[in-house]
């Protein structure tokens, strides 16, 4: 897991104000290792339902008022959704590979998922720098292989200076159409 950045005063990112129009209207939005809940006041502005999960108290303590905030190591005890699932799954600057089956079963039929972090080559740049941290090419993409891409992208990003990988995907239901999801 990587440092925790102070999220606070941050604008949700541009990947995920991009994609969020894809999660139904009033939609149920899970924001994995939230931080101090950039992301949840994007979404719950918009109108979404919204929960939040990290292991640090304080940041929990930061985005509590926003929604259903969650202190829980996700790496290390039980998943905390158990049973649930959401409209969209939103993950930032966070990568743990043994929980990527369990992100994608808490997606609700038509729910989105919209995922960045790190990859492979940020170590020339930064931190995160060790591999445990870092997506390999492609590997975001081969993870999502049961949902429609709708968009993705790997390469190098500044300011700063990072190299990411990117998805939003949608888990479409049986005989839902694909124009849905056309922009």
């Amino acid at each position: 897991m990587t440092a925790p950045e102070p999220h606070a005063s941050l604008a949700a990112s541009a990947w995920v104000q991009r994609w969020s129009q894809l999660v139904a209207q009033h939609g149920t939005v899970l924001d994995v290792a939230c931080g101090a809940g950039r992301h949840l006041r994007w979404f719950a502005s918009r109108g979404h339902v919204v929960t939040g999960v990290d292991r640090s108290a304080e940041a929990i303590a930061a985005a509590t008022g926003l929604g259903e905030a969650v202190l829980a190591d996700i790496e290390n005890g039980p998943w905390p959704f158990e049973g649930r699932q959401f409209d969209a799954v939103v993950v930032t600057n966070y990568l743990w590979r043994p929980l990527m089956p369990v992100l994608l079963a808490s997606l609700a039929e038509g729910g989105v998922l919209i995922y960045e972090t790190f990859a492979a080559g940020n170590e020339t740049v930064g931190k995160p720098s060790r591999p445990d941290f870092l997506l390999q090419p492609g590997e975001l993409l081969a993870a999502c292989a049961g949902l429609r891409v709708v968009a993705y992208e790997d390469g190098f990003l500044e300011p700063p200076a990072r190299f990411v990988q990117r998805i939003a995907a949608v888990a479409a239901g049986p005989g839902e159409p694909q124009s849905r999801y056309l922009l």
